[in-house]
């Protein structure tokens, strides 16, 4: 495939929005579309497109790569593409919701986009997944991409804000770090890397669904509580032992341990239609650079573990997928093979959702950025074998 005039003429406007000459600009992609970087076992690629992730190769445990990501062959479909999943992106400038569309800073309250059933998703449906970045350093195992956002690009997300991303691998590491300002105005400002994982890729001949994994988060016991719509609804829940929304009580729970139960279906909500899960773990008292979450598969024999400087982790176990949405051609079984409800989990280190209308949880500060302040998100993914 040549890459698109589209996509060439959208990163040489993405380099001058960024203030970079055209001609100092990062040469384009590859054939495919894809920027490449790589250390011992493990390559990853990526496109300028919400600066995401297309795919992620790691070694299995017969020592062939498996790519453990979901996304297209295609680069040129993911701004196509009418359902718009959010694969491995960077949404922005405030993940996840914001309750009723609205928030309230500085004694002024700002109506936002309702775009996810009264309430707004990822700011709305000019997010920085739906933007082309800019490529602004590459080497072999690094590349970062950079995004200058203007004030009110999204509706009533007040103020500039100058944001990258630095990914980089080493050592079946990839390591996410971001970086933002918003230097005229306080801004509501609150990121994460929307990372779909099947470490199976799909291959599995007994099942393509995501139950059979392993997950543990080890310091997670408490998670928020959500409505119908997965807005928090405030409260701050414990999961016991063995229940529905428990991952810390042993090291190797199949993700799905509670699908036979009462309540599995509707656990996400949207009046029983959503099954699994579609919420938010709070990471409680992990020293530091400890795994906070380890996903895991038997079939493959993958091992993935997560260190974050976030102080929690939101769940999707892929509900909303129709099965309209083919799996790569270096994943599957047949060429023919969809992606399927339940067959992924989108796994996103975040703050807490719509912690901007929550002053209870004491978050407000940490998703407010303003002159002369510097939001700061690490995270990193270390693959092995279980």
């Amino acid at each position: 495939m040549r890459y698109s005039s589209m996509i060439i003429a959208a990163l040489a406007e993405a380099a001058v929005v960024c203030g970079l000459p055209v001609e100092a600009a990062i040469p384009p992609p590859d054939a495919t579309g894809r920027y490449t970087i790589s250390a011992p076992g493990i390559k990853a690629q990526f496109i300028p497109y919400g600066a995401s992730l297309t795919n992620l190769f790691v070694a299995g445990k017969d020592g062939k790569d498996v790519d453990v990501v979901l996304g297209y062959d295609d680069a040129d479909y993911y701004p196509k593409d009418p359902g718009h999943p959010v694969y491995n992106s960077i949404p922005g400038r405030y993940v996840n919701r914001i309750g009723h569309a609205q928030y309230t800073l500085d004694g002024v309250t700002y109506k936002t986009e309702d775009n996810d059933g009264g309430n707004t998703l990822h700011s709305g449906t000019n997010n920085w997944s739906f933007r082309f970045w800019n490529v602004t350093a590459l080497s072999a195992d690094s590349i970062t991409f950079a995004i200058s956002d203007a004030s009110n690009s999204s509706l009533n997300m007040i103020g500039r804000v100058d944001a990258s991303v630095t990914y980089s691998v080493t050592n079946s590491t990839w390591n996410i770090k971001m970086t933002a300002t918003s230097p005229d105005n306080r801004t509501p400002l609150m990121l994460t890397q929307h990372t779909y994982f099947n470490l199976d890729a799909y291959k599995n001949p007994a099942t393509p669904l995501i139950w059979d994994h392993t997950l543990h988060l080890p310091y997670s016991k408490r998670y928020l509580e959500a409505d119908q719509g997965a807005l928090p609804t405030g409260k701050i829940l414990t999961a016991a032992p063995g229940s529905i929304n428990d991952f810390a009580s042993a090291p190797n729970l199949q993700f799905g341990h509670s699908v036979n139960a009462t309540g599995f279906k509707g656990n996400c909500g949207a009046n029983g239609v959503c099954e699994g899960y579609n919420g938010y773990w709070i990471i409680d008292d992990a020293p530091k650079d400890a795994v906070v979450l380890t996903l895991g598969s038997a079939f493959s024999g993958v091992k993935a573990d997560l260190r974050t400087t976030q102080p929690g982790i939101v769940l999707y176990s892929c509900s909303w997928m129709d099965g309209s949405a083919p799996v790569k051609a270096d994943q599957g079984l047949s060429a023919a093979q969809k992606v399927v409800k339940s067959s992924c989990v989108a796994i996103e280190a975040q703050d807490y959702p719509d912690g901007i209308n929550h002053p209870e949880w004491n978050r407000t500060s940490a998703q407010i950025t303003g002159p002369g302040q510097t939001y700061n998100w690490e995270s990193s993914w270390t693959f092995g074998l279980v």
